[in-house]
């Protein structure tokens, strides 16, 4: 195992312990006087060093790479149980060695990308860090994200079906007077069809266009009269209420919108990255 593999599993290891759970496995067990037992002295180890398991030195600059990882307070029994932890690793790992497992073609593959997956999340977050976003350009989004949205949202219900005469037949069954959410058990929306066709509110941006252009121009309580076709199928479409749009407030979607602007930063690098490469 990796010193990088070996400090990750034991951060992991470490982050799912309480602080007090950590002070109980590392404290002796109490004795039945009132005094408190004595806490067993490890042996020594070389200066720089934490312990030596068979031979390999475990080093204090390890433990404090841990350390720095987890979020907990540092503490003499998060230490003992920290150092704990990293001679198990150790041993499992000299055992391992042992056995060849460590040689095997499969256990290689996820070392390595592992690994890379460690280093690659290191250059992403540096990258991220030099181009660090600002509560302007946050707000900016949040702003366009609002504009696109509109000033309405709307409450339908929709079928979808796949032909156009599949379309005019519900239409036709629904001039009759047969119950729109009844017709909609038969949609090919998933989600919907539970609900009888019912899709939540939302503005017209959230649609796609097609069936967008023909909702808004509906009144309220009417369905369309000819089939609405898009890239999904064809749609019959009831526009049930409208109201002025609510967003929600800035401070409410501020992350949400910084993760999503992140995720657009690191996308832009890797194509600037894959546009500069030699890739045959």
């Amino acid at each position: 195992m990796s010193r990088a593999l070996s400090l990750l599993a034991v951060a992991l290891t470490a982050t799912a312990l309480s602080a007090g759970a950590l002070a109980q496995s590392a404290a002796p067990a109490a004795a039945t006087s009132t005094a408190p037992a004595p806490a067993p002295k490890a042996a020594a180890a070389p200066a720089g060093n934490i312990a030596v398991v068979n031979g390999h030195a475990i080093k204090a600059a390890d433990l404090e790479l841990v350390i720095r990882q987890i979020n907990q307070k540092d503490t003499p029994e998060l230490r003992a149980a920290l150092r704990d932890k990293l001679i198990e690793f150790e041993i499992l790992t000299q055992e391992a060695k042992k056995r060849k497992i460590t040689d095997r073609e499969d256990v290689k593959f996820n070392a390595d990308n592992a690994a890379r997956n460690v280093v690659i999340g290191s250059l992403l977050r540096e990258e991220l860090e030099k181009h660090k976003l600002t509560d302007d350009q946050i707000k900016a989004e949040y702003d366009r994200q609002k504009a696109l949205a509109g000033e309405k949202e709307y409450k339908a219900h929709h079928i979808l079906v796949d032909t156009e005469d599949q379309a005019k037949a519900i239409i036709a069954k629904l001039d009759k007077g047969e119950k729109f959410e009844d017709l909609a058990k038969g949609t090919k929306d998933a989600g919907s069809a539970a609900n009888g066709g019912e899709l939540d509110w939302a503005p017209a941006g959230a649609y796609v266009k097609e069936f967008s252009d023909a909702m808004i121009k509906l009144d309220k309580g009417k369905y369309t009269a000819t089939p609405v076709k898009s890239q999904f199928g064809y749609h019959v479409i009831r526009l049930d209420d409208v109201r002025a749009m609510q967003p929600p407030p800035f401070e409410q979607v501020k992350q949400r919108i910084a993760d999503s602007l992140q995720q657009q930063q690191v996308k832009e690098f890797v194509e600037q990255l894959k546009k500069s490469a030699t890739i045959k």
